[in-house]
C-alpha cells in the first residue's frame, strides 16, 4: 500500500511539474472561429443584441423584456408591461397588442394609432425598454453558477462573473474566452480578468447571445488533486 501511495505522489508531483512548465494547454478556438483582431471583439448586428445596450433605434422587442408605456397628460394610460412569452401586451382602452419584433419607434405609433381609434385625440406615446430580459448569455467552464443568465442592462465582464457566483478554486482568471455572432460570423476573443481589475485592460461589454467559457488552470487542478489526496494516510488508500 505504501508503494502504490508513493507511486502517485511522484506522478502527481511529475504532473504538476509539466503543468507549470508548459501551461494550460491552448483552447484551439481558430477550427470554429475567427479570432478578433487585436482582442477586440464589435459589437453584434444592431438589429438583435447590440441596439438594446448602444442606443440604436432598431433594436427588436422581445419576450419578457420589461416596457415603461406613457401616454403624455393621461396617466390613467401609463403602464409598466412585461412583454409574455408569445410577445404580446395588454394596455387600458387597446387590450393586448402585439410588441415582440418592433422596434420601439413602430411600437410607439401602433399604440397612438389605437387610441385614435379610441377617440383619444393626438395621443403622445412613449415607450421605454426598462429591462433587455430577451437578451440571455450563456456563461460555462470554471464559475460557481455556471448557466444562462439574462442581461437587464448594460453589463461588462466582470459584473457577468460576478453574475455568475465568481471563479472557482479552478479557474483562470487569465483566460476567459468570449464567442459572438457578428454578420453570421462566429469570432472569439481571449481576455485576462486580473489585467481588467487591475485597470490595465478595458472590461469589454457583454451582449445578448455571446457564450462566455472560463478557462480552468491545469497547475491549480492537479495541485488541489495533490491536497485531496494528501489529506488520506498512505494506508487508507
Amino acid at each position: 500500500m505504501t508503494r502504490s501511495w508513493l507511486t502517485l505522489f511522484a506522478f502527481l508531483i511529475a504532473s504538476l511539474m509539466l503543468g507549470c512548465a508548459t501551461g494550460t494547454k491552448p483552447i484551439r478556438t481558430t477550427e470554429f472561429a475567427t479570432v478578433a483582431a487585436g482582442g477586440r471583439l464589435p459589437p453584434p448586428d444592431s438589429t438583435t443584441a447590440s441596439g438594446a445596450y448602444i442606443g440604436v433605434p432598431d433594436y427588436r422587442i422581445g419576450p419578457l423584456d420589461q416596457l415603461e408605456v406613457s401616454v403624455f397628460q393621461v396617466p390613467d394610460l401609463s403602464r409598466t408591461v412585461r412583454v409574455n412569452s408569445s410577445g404580446e401586451i395588454s394596455l387600458p382602452m387597446i387590450g393586448v397588442i402585439r410588441a415582440g419584433g418592433k422596434t420601439v419607434a413602430e411600437l410607439e405609433r401602433e399604440i397612438a394609432d389605437k387610441l385614435r381609434e379610441s377617440f383619444l385625440q393626438d395621443p403622445q406615446v412613449s415607450v421605454f425598454i426598462q429591462e433587455f430580459a430577451s437578451q440571455r448569455v450563456t456563461v460555462e467552464g470554471s464559475v460557481n453558477q455556471p448557466g444562462i443568465k439574462p442581461l437587464t442592462g448594460r453589463t461588462t465582464l466582470l459584473q457577468l462573473i460576478a453574475m455568475s457566483g465568481g471563479l472557482t478554486r479552478m479557474a483562470d482568471p487569465s483566460k476567459i474566452i468570449v464567442f459572438r455572432t457578428i454578420d453570421g460570423r462566429r469570432m472569439v476573443a481571449l481576455f485576462d480578468l486580473v489585467d481588467i481589475r487591475s485597470g490595465l485592460a478595458e472590461d469589454p461589454q457583454i451582449f445578448g447571445d455571446d457564450i462566455v467559457v472560463v478557462d480552468d488552470s491545469r497547475a491549480r487542478t492537479v495541485a488541489e488533486t495533490l491536497r485531496s489526496w494528501m489529506g488520506f494516510r498512505p494506508w487508507d488508500l
